[in-house]
Order: C-alpha cells, then structure tokens, then sequence
C-alpha cells in the first residue's frame, strides 16, 4: 500500500469509455441476431459479418433511434449530421480488416452526468458517444498453443460513451459507472446486462504531481462496478509505486484479472493515427430532421433523477431510494401505486419490493425483472389492497409479506391468499377479550406488573395472546384490551 502522506502529493485524474449494446434485434448492418448470449459460436453471422467481397453494410435504423434516446438521457442533443468511418486494424476477430465506427463527426457531442459521493454531488461531463460494429471475440484455451475465433458479436451495434477526465478517486469512477448503467436501462437503449457484456468499461487513469496529466493506462473490458473501482485503486497505486521508483509509467492497455485483483499489460496504446481512418464509402452520412429528434425527445420515459424526485416526494430514505430505483420495474411500480392510491401505499410497496443493492456479479447478473412484467392481472391494483389490509390491520407486516410472496407468484386476490393461508388477523373484540382474560388469569405476575407500572411487562402479555390466537389476534387491539382489563 501507498504511504498516504505520498498519495496526497499525486492528483488522480479518471476517464471512462464505455461500450452499451443497443437493445436491437439484428446488428448494425447486417440482419444477423443480435442477441448471441447463448448461442453456439459462430452461429449468427451472415457474409456481411464476414466481411466477405462485395458485401455491402445496411444501417439499422432501430439503432439510430436508440442512439437518439441516449443522447437525451446523456443530457444532450443528437447530432442532426453525423457519419461512419473504417478504424483500421488487423486481428483474427476483425474480418473486414477494419471497424465500422463514427471518428471526427458522431451521432453525440457534449452532455453531463451528475454521481453523488459522500452526500456531495458532482458533474462528470460528456465528450461525446459514438455508433460503431463491435468486432468477434477471441479466446485462448488454457494450455494450448491455437486460438479460437468466435464471430456472432461482430457487428453487435454498439454505442461508445466518452467521459471527460472529470473523475478524480475510485469512488467517483464507481458511481458514475453505476449512474450511465441506470440512464440507459431507464431510458431503454439497452439490456444493460453486465453479466452478458451489454455494458462493459475501459478505465483510463494517469497520475501527476504537476497541472499536467500524466501517462495514462487503460484498462478495458471491465464488466462490474467493483471491477471498476478496484482497478483504479491497483492502477493508482501502480503508478505512484513506479514514479516514486524513478521510473516511467508506459502508455498501455491492459487487462484485469479479477481472482488476483490486478491489472496486466496487454499491448502498448495506440493512437489515432494508427489506425488510419477513412470516411466509409458503403454507408451514406446520418441526417436527421428536427421533426423526428421532437418526436422521440417527446417519447422517453421518466430517467433515474425523475424517479429520485418522486420518492424522495414519498418521503422515502435516500438510500432506499438508491436499491429501489436499481431495478427500474420496480421503480415503475412505485410510481404507478403512488398515482393510483397514495404516498403511504406506495411507500409500503418500495419496501416490499425493493431488492438491497450489492456489487457482486452474481447481483449484477441477476434477473432485474419482478413478476409484473410477466402479465401479472390486476398487479398494481392487488399490491394497493394488499397495503390497504395492512392499514385495515386485517394483515400483520410479516404476513403481508407472506402473502405478497404467493401473489408474485400466482398473481392471485390477496385476500383470497391471505384467507387460504388462514393469516386474517382477528379484529373481533368479543372474541380477543376472551383470549385477553384467560392470558390475565394465566400470568397473574405480569398482570400486577403492569398494574404497577412495569409496562414492558405488556409486551409479555400481548405475546401470550397472539400465542394463543396462534397469530391471528390484532395486537394493537390486544394491547388496548390488556389495558382496559387491567383498568390502566
């Protein structure tokens, strides 16, 4: 680890590129699947994938669509003039010998997003975002001396985002990964699917003692918001570890191990003009009309700040806020229970259904979908009287949730479940004051404890009474009988 004292004396300067598959049926110029998560290799490719003679490029004019909706949820515009150009290079992934990308003039230029970090807010700015094909996969069987080439992403229609060099800690990088995450799955661009490599990031870090940036390393494909901070925190520390050797930091691209928690270099960085660009000449520029940017600039939905004004409305804690807007169907639900009933209703329903937020793959994987998207009846209605019998104190809260269970599941009358379940509390007061005399006269003890002002010893005595009425007893009516009984 860093001495401190000699970590303060570097400043940390963070960039972030980040690729978002769009959330299109086909590629971006060939009418191959665009969904390769489980397929077998090599299975959803045509000629033009292959980059075979004479093939010519068709763009997806879905993706241009999409490219539109996230430059709004970027805060910007879309360019109305953009165009395609081939970024050369040569690997066995690459068939045309080039990628199919947007160089001096992309679909987006400007935008900002703000993260919070330790309660204070900050504005990490947009360069720009770019269409362009992404290229095969490659994989190196351990052990072996051949390479496999698997070609079903080539031409995965993706869109780049380029951050500023706003960022200036590893907590920053995190939060604003988390925050792009959110803004395209909200504005539904994307699957977003981390696991799957919907989003992946390339982090750029350099460190400087000096107003000038220092040598960058970029560490690319990065598919989790702890493998983002946690390769800044080993880059950071490797080249403050090199500099104070005396020693010069190589301007690199390098990878992640994620079971050793470390970078590792992978080639030297090149710049643009290797590459070698060129305007495409298969693909005429992108022009876009002002009646057709209004017209989808109308048609987005709610974003995440939206959703965050609404339940902090609600009165709802900032960080529950935080695991119920991570999964944007429940966010949704929320809103909807809150336009049809009211705050207290809604409030309970974030509750229920929020899932807590971790940074582990496996979370980060995992299905963000609850029951509602599947077609679900009267969904948003039986969550209202599911709350409104926890009001009525029909229901406890632990058999609310109970019951909440099974409707996710059937998508059944919550009364209905809650009958068949036998968990109606009692409300009936001839019928607990029975139950309220017989646990008196059962525990005369606690009895004269609380006639003697000992009034944790009700606690005991409403317990007795939901033992007895095996849970089904309304205690706060239980504990008012107690009283009255016991002329307290």
């Amino acid at each position: 680890m860093i001495d401190p004292k000699i970590r303060e004396q570097y400043t940390v300067t963070i960039g972030i590129e980040c690729h978002v598959q769009f959330k299109t049926k086909t590629k971006l110029f060939s009418g191959a699947d665009n969904d390769a998560r489980e397929a077998s290799p090599n299975t959803l490719v045509n000629h033009i994938d292959f980059g075979l003679p004479g093939a010519l490029p068709v763009l997806n004019k879905e993706a241009v669509r999409l490219a539109v909706r996230a430059s709004f949820a970027l805060g910007s515009e879309p360019q109305k003039f953009s165009k395609f150009d081939r970024k050369h290079y040569f690997y066995p992934d690459l068939p045309m010998g080039y990628q199919i990308t947007q160089y001096d003039e992309p679909i987006v230029l400007g935008g900002s997003i703000t993260i919070e970090v330790d309660g204070q807010p900050k504005t990490v700015g947009i360069t720009r975002a770019h269409m362009e094909a992404d290229a095969g996969k490659s994989t190196h069987p351990a052990g072996t001396d051949y390479s496999l080439v698997d070609l079903n992403r080539a031409g995965t229609p993706l869109l780049e985002i380029v951050s500023e060099p706003d960022m200036h800690s590893a907590a920053e990088a995190k939060a604003y990964a988390k925050e792009l995450y959110l803004r395209m799955k909200y504005a539904d661009v994307s699957e977003a699917n981390l696991y799957y490599g919907n989003m992946r990031f390339d982090v750029n870090v350099s460190v400087s003692k000096t107003d000038q940036l220092g040598t960058r390393s970029e560490t690319k494909n990065l598919n989790s918001f702890r493998s983002v901070e946690k390769a800044v925190e080993f880059e950071v520390n490797r080249q403050i570890e090199l500099l104070e050797k005396g020693e010069k930091i190589v301007q690199e691209t390098r990878g992640w191990d994620d079971a050793k928690q470390k970078t590792f270099s992978q080639r030297t960085k090149e710049d643009a003009h290797d590459y070698r660009y060129m305007p495409d000449p298969d693909l005429p520029p992108i022009v876009l009309d002002q009646a057709y940017i209004d017209e989808i600039k109308a048609s987005m939905p709610d974003l995440p700040d939206d959703y965050r004004r609404i339940l902090g409305e609600m009165g709802i804690d900032p960080k529950v806020i935080s695991d119920v807007i991570a999964v944007p169907e429940t966010a949704m639900t929320v809103k909807r229970v809150y336009e049809a009933a009211d705050a207290s209703h809604a409030k309970r329903v974030a509750f229920w259904l929020m899932q807590p937020q971790t940074d582990d793959a496996e979370t980060e994987s995992a299905p963000d979908v609850i029951p509602a998207q599947a077609g679900i009846h009267n969904y948003d209605a039986n969550l209202i009287k599911l709350s409104q019998m926890v009001e009525d104190n029909k229901l406890s809260s632990t058999a609310a949730k109970e019951v909440l269970a099974e409707l996710l599941k059937t998508g059944n009358d919550p009364e209905t479940i809650a009958s068949e379940k036998n968990l109606l509390q009692v409300s009936d007061e001839a019928e607990i004051i029975k139950i309220v005399d017989q646990v008196l006269a059962e525990n005369e003890k606690a009895s004269t404890d609380v006639k003697n002002g000992e009034m944790k010893a009700i606690g005991f005595l409403v317990g007795q009474v939901m033992k007895l009425s095996q849970g089904k007893a309304n205690p706060a009516l239980a504990t008012e009988l107690i009283k009255k009984q016991l002329g307290i």
